[in-house]
Order: C-alpha cells, then structure tokens, then sequence
C-alpha cells in the first residue's frame, strides 16, 4: 500500500497541477516559496471550500466501483451465489480461484479480477477522507453547522471504506488521520474496534448530515443506511433497528410504487423500469434513491467510457449460436433490418448469472422483475443475421437453445447462453454504434435495500412478523404475493435481496457480513449448521451458501480451456496483496488463512493506539 501522502492538492485541481509542471519546466527557482504557496495545503484548506474538495474526491472514487471495463463490481459478483466470470476465451480470469487467487498474484487488472482495486482505491478514499477530519479546524466558518456538515461527510466517506475492506479482508490498518510523510510501520487492527470506530463516527455525522443535499453527496438517510449496516456486521441488532428506522420511518424517503419519470407514459412499462431508468435515478421525483454516484455524457470528472454495463453482464449472444439448419444466427451489426444491438446492447458475458439468480431465486410468476420486458431470456432474441435471410427458414424466428436432434446449437453455454435484468442493465450508449452501456448515474444505497437490512436486524433477533412486513414492503411493491411469518429466515432476506439487489449491492461483501453474524452468535443457520469465529476462515456460511446455490463452482464445470470453477471456504476473505505487506517493513500487516503467508501473522491490535 502507498503510504506517502505528498499531493493532496493534486487529486482536486488538476489545472494547477498542469500549471506547476510548467512552472518547473521553465523556472530554474520553482521551489521558491511564493510560488508553493499557491498550491500549499495549509494555505487550499484554510478555506472551507478546500475541504469540500476532498469529498468531491471522495465521490469520485466512490463512482469508479462500478464504471469502464470489467469494473471492480464484477469481482464482488463472481465470488458470490449470483454469479461467476464467464470469460471462456482464455485462462486468467477469477474461475480457478484455488489456483488464481494468491496474494502475489495479479489482483487488479481488467483481465483477471479487481482484488487489489479494492484495496488501493479503498485506502485512497480513506485518504482522502482523513485530510478534511484532520484539517477541519484549520478554516474559519459561518457556524458550527456548517463545520459539522463538513466533518460528517468525512467520516461517512471513511466509513463506507472501512467497512467494504473489514467485510472484503478482515483485520486491516486503522488509518484516523491524514498521513504527510513516509509511514511504513501500519499494523492490523481488529475488525470489530475499526468498526466500533466507524460506529461512533456515523453516529456523529447522522446529527449534523443535512437530511437533503445535492444528489451524489452525503445525506442523513445514506448515514443512516450506513450505519445500519456496520450495526448488523457488530451484531447490534436493536441499534440496526434503530438507524434503519431513522431512514424509513424518517418522512424523507420513500419507496417509489407508482409510475414516473421519462417513460412514465408508456403502457408496456411498469414503476420497476422506472426505477432503474438512467435519467429517473437522481429526479427530485424519485425519493428512493439515498446515496447515488453521478456521471453524465461531458460532465467534469465523469468516466469517459461509461458504466459499460451491458458489455460485462449481457451474455455473448450476437456471436457462437447457430440456428437449427446450422448456420451463424446472430450478428451485432448496428441498422440491419432486424437491428437487436440497439436494445440489447453488445455483451461479453463477464458477469455469468448462476442459475440461482436466472431462475431458482424467482418464487412469484407475477414479480415484475422477472416478467417479460423487464427480463429477457435468451428466446426473446431473433435470428437476425442477413446472410442468412434467404436460404434458412430460421431467419426472424426466435432462438432456440437445441436442434430436432437435440444437439445444443451454440458452442459456449456458459458465455453466449443465459438470461438477464434489462430493466436495470439496459443503459443507453449514445458515443457508441455499438452500445456496451453509456454514461449514467447509479445507485450506491436505495431504500429497498434499507427495508431489507431492518428484515435482517428483525429477524436475527427471532421477530419474524416485522421482518415480515419489511421484506413484503418490497415484494409487494414488485407486484409478489407476501410472504407469511413462518418463510421469513437469513436465507429468504438473501434471496430477496438477490431479486431486488443484483448488480447494485457488492454480494460478496454482504454475504461475508451475514457469515461473520453466524459466527459471532453462534445461531443456528438455515442450512441447519452453526458457525464460530475460531474456524471461520474453515467453515463459514459464505462458502456454504456459495456451494448450495451456485450450479458452478465444485461442480467439476470447465470453460472451454479447460479451467475449472473451484472456491474453497478461505475465499470467505480475499488475500491483502502481497505488494502491500512487503512494502510495510516497519509494522506487519497480516494476511488471511489460507494465503500464503498467514504463518507470519502477529496479533492485530485490539485498541486504538492514543
């Protein structure tokens, strides 16, 4: 892990950065004084305004989980129930995690998998974060309220980082206060004190957020929501009631059930399309949305490319699928006369849905969710290829997955063949003749998912009627039947979770969160099997609910080179990189069981040092 923090100004105005290599090219006194002083923190962040800069960084950094190309948010995926990477044109990608995932392996590149993004730009908001707490008594200003707001968002910011890193790799350094030389003596610290810390920390902030801002910055129901979460993972029940209340029962908030927004007037449509339209996202209209990252076609700071979303979780369909008569059936070619790019979007099949999330997960036939045009299946897709118009009888008829014969008519099951969300992954691509999925907003916290998190909160504690109610608010609102008391369990809440969530909240986080519950309480889980923290690395719910429902992984499954889908139970936690132990010469900071390197762990630090 980087550890020397020597540019802060140059991560909120790259105008002056530009300005002070020009300054050093041409000026032989450029460390002159006067000079330094124009981009000199102790002089940017005399001024309230500097600060707020460090929270448009930390937005920033926030946005980039899910934008460009095999985005980090395809990792939390593929090491869940929902989903495994489908790329099946060469080796390297996280299949094999046995093999591939190792602490001195490449743990962040497009091609195999974005472990290490997590860990780097995970620290970097932290980083951030800590030079508005550390320097928030350094500007004058009009009130204490305004001071606080500040403050607030910082340690929202810090928050969300920590408790992504304690739920994605266990112990890690405590970082409280902005680091301004080199610092190579970082040591673990217990999980639960970092999240006790954050605790604290949110509690402050949900007092002074202001309950309405601009969207894509800190407000109370995103503090809130957040705090529920890290109140779950200490196994707080009462105090996850308590802040995901303040959200629900807050009047701010509320779900969204009737039509709105751009294509509110169009029949064939229903308020589950609405919610996820790019342009409904951040409507003042929309009061679901609580935490959003924004990104607009030419706006300042935006990812060029987009979300990308349709390339890395729509299915390799326009390529490797054959009519019955045995001919290529499907092109994605942009203006042909059966023109399916345009509202299909070009895929890649990344993201491969487990069958789990495609069907075994959808317990109700009227959940607008699965229904026809918000879902499609791969026989919704036409047999669109020109050349084959005039000699196969299959051309403008429907895909059909197998022959008279019953031979499968396409190579590649696993990447080109599988149902998918276009409700949620449908994103406009203007930039492209090939859409992969343009610029959009996306949401971070929405309050379905705070619905979601009181059900949990109630339902560890055994009040499975008021779980109840909070899982059938959001069912309800999807047009499902609800459900009774007595079908309320952690499992159900997950599979709701799965229904409402998918591709939004990181799966893989959550479900460590809910294994470490097990652990902690020693409850019983649905699988029957209870859990301890002594083993959890061994035997953990996260791997057990990972093998009942995913048809992948330990199932003896292959690409087509030859690479097995394999996890073991260790996986619960990713490996903290090796580039970032060996550079911390002066401190140790631990890895997981089950990585190389375990066996040179020291004790994490059980408080925070004064």
């Amino acid at each position: 892990m980087k550890t020397i923090y020597n540019r802060s100004k140059q991560i909120f105005a790259p105008a002056l950065i530009a300005s002070c290599m020009t300054m050093v090219a041409c000026q032989k006194d450029w460390l002159a004084p006067e000079p330094l002083s124009f981009y000199n923190p102790d002089i940017t962040f005399n001024d309230p305004a500097g600060l707020r800069a460090t929270l448009v960084a930390c937005e920033r950094n926030m946005r980039l989980e899910w934008y460009g190309d095999a985005p980090p948010m395809v990792t939390e995926a593929v090491f869940s129930d929902i989903a495994v990477e489908g790329t099946t044109d060469k080796s390297g990608p996280a299949q094999n995690l046995n093999l591939l995932i190792t602490p001195d392996a490449q743990l962040n590149h497009i091609d195999y998998n974005r472990i290490g993004w997590y860990w780097i730009e995970g620290f970097k908001g932290i980083k951030y974060a800590n030079v508005a707490i550390s320097r928030i008594d350094q500007p004058t200003y009009k009130s204490e309220q305004e001071k606080n707001e500040i403050l607030g968002a910082a340690y929202f910011h810090r928050a969300a980082r920590y408790y992504r890193l304690t739920q994605q790799f266990g112990d890690v350094p405590l970082i409280l206060d902005e680091v301004i030389g080199p610092k190579l003596d970082f040591q673990s610290t217990k999980r639960e004190v970092i999240l006790k810390k954050m605790k604290e920390d949110l509690e402050f902030a949900e007092k002074w957020v202001p309950v309405v801002t601009d969207k894509g910055s800190v407000n109370r129901g995103s503090v809130s929501h957040l705090l529920t979460k890290i109140n779950l993972a200490l196994g707080l029940f009462d105090d996850a009631i308590k802040s995901a209340s303040n959200v629900i029962d807050g009047g701010t908030h509320k779900l969204m059930t009737s039509r709105f927004g751009v294509d509110a007037s169009k029949a064939n449509r229903n308020v589950i399309w609405d919610l996820h339209r790019p342009a409904n996202k951040a409507l003042g209209a929309n009061t679901e949305g609580l935490m959003l990252v924004i990104d607009r076609i030419n706006m300042d700071g935006n990812v060029p490319e987009g979300i990308q979303i349709m390339r890395n979780t729509v299915p390799f369909w326009h390529n490797n699928i054959n009519t019955p008569a045995g001919n290529r059936g499907t092109i994605d070619t942009y203006g042909i006369e059966i023109d399916q790019i345009t509202t299909i979007g070009r895929g890649i099949g990344r993201v491969r849905p487990t069958y789990y999330s495609q069907d075994g997960v959808w317990d109700d036939k009227k959940d607008l969710r699965h229904a026809p045009g918000n879902w499609t299946r791969m026989e919704d897709i036409i047999y669109n290829n020109p050349a084959i118009k005039a000699n196969d009888p299959f051309y403008g008829k429907n895909l059909q997955f197998r022959n008279a014969s019953g031979a499968v008519l396409t190579i590649d099951t696993i990447r080109c063949w599988f149902d998918w969300p276009n409700y949620k992954l449908f994103v406009e691509d203007p930039q492209r003749i090939q859409p992969q999925g343009g610029n959009t907003d996306w949401y971070v916290f929405r309050l379905a998912e705070t619905y979601l998190l009181r059900a949990e909160a109630y339902a560890w504690k055994g009040d499975l009627v008021k779980a109840a109610a909070d899982v059938n608010a959001v069912r309800t609102r999807a047009n499902c039947s609800p459900l009774a008391p007595t079908k309320i369990n952690i499992g159900t809440i997950l599979d709701e979770r799965a229904r409402e969530l998918y591709f939004e909240e990181p799966r893989k986080t959550e479900l460590t969160r809910v294994a470490y519950i097990f652990a902690m309480t020693g409850k019983p889980a649905p699988n029957g099997k209870t859990y301890n923290m002594e083993s959890f690395s061994d035997n953990n719910y996260y791997y057990d609910r990972v093998m009942e429902k995913s048809d992948f992984y330990n199932k003896g499954v292959k690409t087509r080179h030859a690479d097995e889908y394999t996890m073991s139970p260790y996986h619960v936690l990713w490996p903290v990189p090796q580039s970032a132990i060996d550079g911390n010469v002066q401190g140790r900071i631990n890895q997981n069981k089950g990585y190389n390197g375990f066996q040179n762990n020291v004790p994490a630090l059980t408080s925070i040092p004064e």
